[in-house]
């Protein structure tokens, strides 16, 4: 985009700013400058090296939104960079076309389904605990987990002085030396998984992210990732 010249007004469009024929409007009025010369005629050909003011507030292209799905191993971290010198999961998109960001967090010894983006909106609306998005777990916990204790992690239990809201468990496979949960949560409070085993008796052995609203993990490989289709992305933005 930055050596291809476009029409004033798509370029406005393509902005956010208005629709074409608003664009259009506000060219003729005046309104836009286009490196400090006010332009009234409708077809100028710009590109994003000029600077296009609107009112006298500069305008720019808006980043192309994009969406990716990661099977995040055990063994990186979620950050974009590590003071300890640990594996990021942004070290697999170094050379992505635009930098993107992790929604939430996935702990060092834990693995599964990541979503990275640069979209801000959504990831606000994925992560703010009042839009209550589900994110599904496969736990194995340490030894035989009884009904009760079952029980006890649907209903909720104490985590640092506060009590988790209610949660979907059932039990996948169990023997006297562990158990396999399947645990949907819609909270997002720090290695929250762990952290309710241990309020019932029991340790983490293995924790796999397998779903975060309408995505799962479905045949992917760990350490793969793949873009989100457009029906995926418009599934997360209806949540």
């Amino acid at each position: 985009m930055t050596k291809r010249t476009i029409r004033l007004q798509k370029y406005m469009a393509l902005c956010g700013v208005a629709s074409r024929r608003d664009s259009e409007k506000l060219i003729l009025t005046g309104a836009v400058q286009v490196n400090g010369q006010t332009i009234r005629t409708l077809g100028t050909k710009v590109s994003s090296d000029d600077v296009i003011t609107l009112k006298g507030e500069r305008i720019s292209l808006e980043e192309e939104k994009r969406y990716v799905l990661y099977y995040k191993p055990m063994g990186e971290v979620t950050t974009v960079s590590d003071p300890k010198g640990r594996d990021t999961v942004m070290d697999h998109f170094i050379d992505y076309p635009v930098r993107l960001y992790p929604v939430g967090r996935l702990d060092y010894d834990s693995e599964g389904l990541l979503i990275l983006t640069n979209d801000g909106d959504l990831t606000q609306r994925l992560t703010h605990p009042s839009h209550e998005v589900s994110k599904t777990y496969i736990v194995r916990l340490s030894m035989e987990v009884t009904p009760k204790e079952v029980a006890m992690l649907a209903g909720g239990v104490y985590i640092d002085g506060r009590k988790t809201a209610p949660a979907k468990v059932r039990v996948l496979r169990k023997d006297a030396f562990s158990t396999d949960l399947l645990i949907s949560i819609h909270e997002g409070r720090n290695r929250q998984i762990r952290k309710m085993a241990e309020a019932v008796g029991h340790s983490v052995v293995r924790l796999k992210r397998v779903g975060y609203g309408p995505l799962s993990l479905k045949n992917m490989v760990r350490g793969t990732w793949r873009e989100l289709t457009e029906e995926e992305v418009q599934a997360l933005k209806n949540l």
